[in-house]
């Protein structure tokens, strides 16, 4: 999915919240409208005000239940990226998906669909007209210097249900694991640092304790209720982190329906990124530079050689023959990096 804010504010971790940090950190969402008068209200948690990134993952929008009829379903026209791989994950409805690299797919609940940036794509994404209920996530993981040039790609995997047992040994719910590996799945999906992403299902009133990589920074998102990680309730559609160091979570459901989670982890991510409306880059002049190449290669600025050629691939055709979205106009003052060891220092 596209940023597909009108004015795309930095928004920047630093020195004020350089206070102990609590055992489990709340990450209250942000509303976001995405797109014109029939916007796509979305929930945004990644990146916040408390921090950028929980180990490569930069951004984390959470969308509905939506009433497609009412809010008119997702409608993201072509649209570039660099430097970072999307991971598009449905809980209900469908989006269909086509990018500069040949890659048309369908995503459905339950099923990975990673889209590798690189050094450039442009993709389309739109829901099905099937499609009355739109629920989901949309992530983005910042893609190390040693592989931001890659060439663009796509990955689909559907990771199978595996159960999960309480305390006391009884079933306490399940999880699918799409990227990394955990209670003894393991996806094989590429990932250029190390990742966990998975959905996790509690039945009411259960709780599991679930064994981690020590190494791992953690992000648990309620999704559908409240949940309590590690003692800390956390209010729905809420995300929870967690810093390294820890061989276990405790997951708990106190509720009387089922809960569903989003867990996501990593290694700290050591570089800085910066990072403005769909790149991700290393620092002002690169972002400035992505902007007009996009703009030249679609006609929206002045300026196109033919050595310009096509740096984000062909433009995609889009559904209903929209147009490529045009970038939004830089803010007046310098991108600032976010992430990297001396952003957790400040903390």
């Amino acid at each position: 999915m596209s940023n597909l804010e009108l004015d795309p504010q930095e928004t920047l971790c630093g020195a004020e919240h350089a206070a102990a940090a609590p055992a489990v950190e709340l990450i209250e969402p942000r509303d976001v409208p995405l797109g014109g008068p029939r916007a796509m209200p979305v929930r945004r948690t990644l990146p916040s005000k408390e921090r950028s990134l929980i180990g490569a993952w930069c951004f984390l929008d959470h969308y509905g239940p939506d009433d497609v009829s009412r809010t008119g379903g997702m409608r993201v026209p072509p649209h570039p990226h660099t430097g970072l791989q999307t991971v598009s994950w449905l809980f209900t409805g469908e989006v269909e998906h086509r990018d500069s690299a040949g890659h048309h797919a369908i995503v459905r609940p339950g099923e990975l669909n990673l889209m590798t940036a690189g050094r450039g794509i442009n993709h389309s994404e739109y829901s099905t007209p099937g499609t009355t209920v739109l629920h989901g996530a949309q992530l983005w993981t910042a893609l190390p210097e040693g592989s931001r040039h890659v060439d663009p790609g796509f990955e689909r995997y559907v990771p199978p249900a595996v159960v999960l047992l309480g305390r006391d040994g009884e079933t306490a719910g399940e999880a699918r694991v799409f990227l990394g590996d955990l209670a003894g799945s393991a996806s094989p999906v590429r990932t250029h640092t190390p990742l966990l992403g998975a959905e996790i299902l509690l039945e009411p009133g259960a709780a599991v304790v679930l064994a981690l990589d020590e190494r791992f920074e953690h992000g648990v998102l309620a999704d559908n209720a409240p949940a309590v990680v590690d003692g800390a309730d956390v209010p729905e559609r809420f995300l929870a982190y967690v810093s390294p160091g820890r061989s276990a979570l405790l997951l708990a459901n106190p509720g009387g329906e089922r809960l569903r989670l989003l867990l996501l982890g990593g290694t700290p991510f050591d570089e800085e990124i910066t990072m403005w409306w769909n790149f991700v880059g290393r620092g002002h002049e690169e972002i400035v530079g992505f902007r007009a190449a996009w703009q030249r290669q679609i006609g929206a600025e002045p300026g196109a050689t033919a050595d310009d050629g096509e740096p984000f691939g062909p433009v995609v055709e889009a559904t209903g023959g929209d147009s490529a979205l045009p970038a939004p106009e830089l803010p007046h003052v310098r991108l600032r990096p976010r992430g990297g060891s001396r952003e957790r220092n400040a903390r």
